[in-house]
């Protein structure tokens, strides 16, 4: 199945489809998913779970409506199901004040899960813009993502992008924050 045929996003709107994509595991098995269809067993190698742990988080996804089976086929008497994502892009929504942004501790994780020896991009800038600046600045952040998932190409290494743009919260320093 071609990411053509895939609606543009699914969006997240049910208590059980944000605990279903707030699970790490989930998350890295959604990964694995975004490119090219895979069987339980090619998913569990891939994301190093045993075949049982996969099936069920797998088919977690599915009852969610998050990925779906895409193709199957008869090995050895067995029905081999390829599970493929729902949609080329997971639409989480707005953590809202205080709450947990599950995709930024995911992008946490994996960034410390990847190999120290690996090359990386990583940087942190702080910014003082006009409210049209930060509007352009957005704008030209998602048009670059869209451009390189065009030329995303599934015979190739993963690569993970991350941004947020945001506006920090003013007042009090945060609790452990030193003066």
């Amino acid at each position: 199945m071609a990411t053509d045929d895939l609606p543009e996003a699914f969006h997240v709107t049910t208590d059980e489809q944000l605990r279903a994509v707030s699970n790490l595991t989930r998350h890295r098995i959604m990964a694995v998913l975004r490119f090219e269809p895979a069987t339980i067993t090619q998913i569990a190698e891939r994301v190093g779970l045993a075949k049982g742990s996969s099936s069920y988080h797998v088919r977690l996804l599915e009852r969610v409506g998050l990925v779906k089976v895409v193709r199957t086929r008869k090995v050895r008497g067995v029905t081999e199901r390829y599970y493929a994502m729902a949609a080329r892009a997971i639409v989480l929504p707005d953590p809202g004040e205080g709450g947990p942004d599950v995709l930024m501790r995911h992008a946490v994780a994996d960034l410390e899960a990847a190999p120290a020896d690996g090359e990386r991009h990583v940087r942190m800038a702080h910014l003082r813009l006009t409210d049209e600046q930060f509007a352009q600045l957005g704008a030209r952040l998602e048009a670059l993502v869209d451009e390189y998932r065009e030329l995303s190409d599934p015979s190739l290494p993963d690569a993970s992008l991350v941004f947020a743009l945001f506006h920090p919260a003013v007042g009090p320093q945060a609790e452990g924050d030193t003066k």
